[in-house]
């Protein structure tokens, strides 16, 4: 469990780091990264309930440590895309 949910957020982070460098606006690295993120959630989410887990001390790990590294990446790209979609909607 732990190697999967590592593997994929390494590929997570290394696949924001390629979006970084292919969109030049921060609105659409926002939104691709948020489309990417909830990608990899609902991944993350077939796995845990395909396979479980094995302890409880491995599920209380999953969602107090494992869980959020993803949804702060969420929840930062989100707020990004907040800020950037009103400052574009004052210009115009």
């Amino acid at each position: 469990m732990h190697k999967f949910y590592r593997d994929k957020l390494k590929e997570l982070d290394e696949r924001i780091e390629v979006y970084k460098i292919e969109f030049d606006e921060p609105i659409q690295l926002a939104e691709a990264s948020v489309s990417l993120i909830l990608n990899y959630l609902k991944e993350v989410k077939l796995y845990v309930l395909e396979k479980g887990f094995d302890k409880e001390e491995d599920e209380i790990y999953f969602f107090k440590k494992l869980k959020p590294d993803i949804l702060s990446k969420l929840i930062y790209y989100n707020a990004i895309f907040k800020i950037e979609s009103k400052k574009t909607s004052r210009l115009i």
